[in-house]
């Protein structure tokens, strides 16, 4: 055969690999409102930097009709491509193959890709958009999930995986996404639950559909799972880049660095009047967030979900950082079992990726209740407090008003290795509140007053006075310093400049083992 044969097969082979399930498939898809794995992919990527691996590979079935049917790639686009001229690995999923559906071809190239992503230190991207295990290929397509869940294992705290669902996830499907950093959703396309609607109808007659039971907005803002939830294809791949800019290729680099013009001694007046005088009275942390960090961009993580602590990325001084806040608007900042799982899921990645932390304290506790305690608010508490010990990346804190009981230990106190830890002259660190520190103390004096609840409302002033400031703990050291809230920003980035170079490390272990 001459060699303008060769090249006419050769391209005949190649243009048949980019087709997918064939014109009248992707014309499917695309009435469902969905864009075709490679169309997903050229949103993703610089444009022209995608490099296709494995293009030509088909699956080895021949039961159920299967050997005359082999669709070059097997139902899976796979390979590399730049974003903002970094490299990164990618796999996504063609549904106009087979319902993109796994088998054990398919599984092959994904775990491919995995394995050059920890090998050459870069991020793994997944478009899922999936029916699950190819039936036809039976306990072999289940090993091919087990294969990319043991590779999601391995690579954890290795190199950044980041999830996007893009269509239904169903079944085992929906674990190796739960393994990765971070899950992306988008509303009226995306699906994930462990079994459909008719399953959980058939077992305990709850009758539900496919959006109540594992759409977008259910994973954003109830169960958790999903850390984004985006109304387009467009838009979620759209900020998948834009997360990508904050955290580096593997957990050896640095996070990226990017040239500020926003001045690192600019103060902000507006920081004085921000939290009330009045120290019941609620005020949204987004406030001082917004007026804190470069240009005032914060990317929030979790946004739906728990929304009593606020966690993100942003950028002091052109260095990434990861935000951890209190937000007092809801439930008055409180640590529930949600907020202590979302503020310690997001620590711990910081931590496995370089990425300095820095909290915004204004906690009055943890959240009281039945539900609660019988919930495992120890546990799930004691997981935020192990987070923040845990952790060896720089950790600063910023106590703008309430710091109560055992709460103040766990958000990254001086006695869990804060390395920078600064108070507002509004902070007030206390036991308790001192409503409730009054009560107790000074019980027998209220009980015998002729009008109780003056007395109460004197001693309560009285012990705020004398006790509810930032002063004690920094005559203790326990603060490093009372500062002016206008000067936080110049403070917080001259503090990340000098612990650039932080040494910390843990005793030697196998791994710890964190209260699940």
């Amino acid at each position: 055969m001459t060699i303008e044969k060769k090249l006419e097969t050769f391209h005949r082979l190649r243009s048949q690999s980019e087709q997918g399930g064939g014109p009248d498939r992707i014309e499917q898809q695309h009435k469902k409102g969905k864009l075709t794995a490679r169309e997903r992919l050229d949103l993703l990527l610089d444009p022209g930097s995608f490099v296709e691996l494995d293009r030509f590979v088909t699956h080895r079935s021949s039961d159920f009709g299967l050997a005359d049917n082999k669709p070059l790639g097997d139902g899976v686009v796979t390979g590399y491509g730049l974003i903002d001229g970094r490299l990164v690995y990618v796999f996504s999923q063609d549904f106009t193959v087979f319902g993109g559906s796994l088998a054990e071809a398919h599984a092959e190239k994904i775990c491919k890709v995995m394995d050059l992503a920890v090998r050459n230190g870069a991020p793994v991207i997944g478009l899922n958009d999936s029916g699950g295990a190819r039936i036809q290929e039976g306990v072999v397509s289940l090993g091919g999930y087990a294969d990319i869940f043991l590779r999601n294992t391995m690579s954890s705290g290795v190199v950044p995986q980041i999830s996007a669902i893009l269509g239904p996830c169903a079944g085992g499907a929906v674990y190796s996404p739960a393994i990765t950093d971070f899950v992306f959703m988008v509303r009226g396309i995306s699906y994930m639950f462990v079994t459909g609607p008719n399953v959980v109808k058939t077992v305990t007659h709850e009758d539900v559909n496919t959006e109540e039971l594992g759409g977008a907005d259910i994973h954003g803002s109830v169960s958790g799972v999903a850390q984004f939830v985006h109304d387009s294809e467009a838009e979620c791949l759209h900020e998948i880049r834009r997360l990508l800019a904050y955290v580096p290729g593997n957990n050896v680099d640095s996070p990226p660095y990017v040239e500020s013009g926003d001045p690192v001694d600019r103060c902000d007046e507006e920081l004085l009047s921000i939290v009330p005088e009045n120290p019941n009275k609620p005020y949204d942390v987004h406030e001082v967030i917004g007026r804190v960090v470069d240009d005032g961009e914060f990317l929030e993580v979790h946004a739906d979900y728990a929304t009593n602590i606020i966690v993100g990325f942003a950028r002091l001084g052109g260095h990434s950082v990861g935000l951890i806040a209190n937000q007092p608007a809801v439930l008055a900042g409180v640590l529930d079992i949600k907020a202590s799982l979302k503020g310690a899921r997001f620590i711990r990645f910081c931590d496995a990726f370089n990425v300095p932390l820095i909290t915004f304290e204004d906690v009055p506790g943890f959240l009281p209740g039945v539900e609660q305690e019988h919930g495992g608010i120890i546990k799930h508490g004691a997981k935020l407090l192990y987070a923040y010990a845990e952790a060896t990346v720089p950790k600063m804190t910023v106590i703008t008003r309430k710091a109560y009981g055992g709460a103040y230990d766990v958000m990254n106190s001086k006695h869990v290795r804060g390395d920078f830890n600064v108070g507002w002259p509004t902070a007030e660190i206390a036991v308790m509140g001192p409503k409730g520190a009054a009560e107790i103390l000074f019980r027998r004096d209220i009980a015998q007053a002729q009008d109780p609840a003056a007395r109460l409302d004197q001693l309560v002033t009285e012990y705020r006075d004398k006790f509810a400031d930032p002063y004690h703990a920094a005559s203790r050291g326990f603060l490093d310093d009372v500062i002016d809230p206008r000067e936080t920003r110049p403070r917080l980035i001259s503090a990340l400049q000098t612990l650039l170079t932080k040494r910390d490390t843990n005793p030697p272990k196998k791994h710890g083992n964190i209260p699940l």
